[in-house]
């Protein structure tokens, strides 16, 4: 089977359905039979096909490369640089599927596989977010990388499948913060605890994790003695989500004070208060 010019993205989402079925065995004559050198380009693309198919995706980057390398100005080298990239990030070859994917925005940026390049550079950052606990380098490549598929091909299938995926890379990133600040916070840290639950309020105030940090500012400034912040904090938690667990909980605590619930002093999250009144925060 051979692929038309345009059409390599659709073809591996087919290829990754059919391989994720079923573990196929390798042909023989995909690992031996002619040398590569006596085939026509298409012989040996439809050859890598086949061992994506039978679930040789090493061998097959390997045979796609070959392409390139013994056909460079024929139409079959543009495909099969994609498909290269493609059959590495199936093997988990990452950096590969990155180098190879990025040699076609380079070469080909015009072309329409060229949205799918860039996808697939996306997601050999992305798919190596898996611990919360890790560095966060990746996570910030993959975040850059899919706002370049969002901002560049708007209007490609990708584009929407990356906003989703990075609504998730960011709240991956808030979540990073929380467990930095948690483990400040259990063990008296409050000043370090306070600045990275200020940071998720700030600068992640769309993710899920907004109400547990407010919650955690509450708890962070009323151990520091900052009443007037933790009662905005209680505040601000109150109006945004007055029905959570996190809203309850600084509540208790605020009253088990004395204190309510309310925008109090000259600060930063007075600050934010008073936008969340005009309707401009969140």
């Amino acid at each position: 089977m051979s692929v038309k010019k345009g059409t390599a993205s659709r073809w591996v989402f087919r290829v990754g359905a059919a391989v994720s079925l079923a573990v196929l065995v390798a042909c023989s004559t995909e690992t031996s039979g002619e040398p590569l050198d006596s085939l026509s380009a298409q012989e040996i693309f439809e050859r890598g096909e086949r061992q994506i198919e039978n679930g040789n995706p090493d061998n097959a980057a390997f045979t796609f490369g070959e392409i390139e390398r013994l056909y460079p100005y024929s139409e079959f080298a543009e495909r099969a640089l994609i498909m290269q990239a493609f059959a590495y990030h199936r093997d988990e070859d990452y950096p590969n599927s990155r180098a190879s994917a990025q040699r076609y925005l380079d070469f080909y940026p015009a072309e329409e596989d060229a949205a799918y390049a860039a996808y697939l550079l996306a997601l050999s950052y992305y798919d190596q977010i898996d611990e919360v606990g890790r560095d966060q380098g990746l996570t910030f490549q993959a975040l850059q990388s899919l706002r370049r598929v969002i901002e560049q091909y708007p209007d490609s299938e990708y584009a929407r499948t990356s906003v989703l995926k990075f609504d998730l890379a960011f709240d991956h990133l808030a979540a990073k913060e929380m467990e930095i600040g948690r483990f400040y916070l259990k063990r008296g840290h409050y000043v370090a605890a306070a600045n990275r639950f200020r940071t998720v309020v700030e600068d992640f105030q769309t993710t899920t994790h907004t109400p547990e940090a407010l919650h955690r500012l509450v708890e962070s400034y009323l151990s520091l003695g900052l009443v007037e912040e933790a009662q905005t904090a209680g505040a601000i938690l109150g109006y945004n989500y007055q029905s959570s667990e996190w809203y309850e909980s600084s509540f208790a605590l605020l009253t088990g004070r004395g204190l309510a619930a309310e925008a109090a002093g000259d600060n930063w999250l007075a600050s934010i208060y008073r936008q969340v009144l005009l309707g401009e925060w969140l």
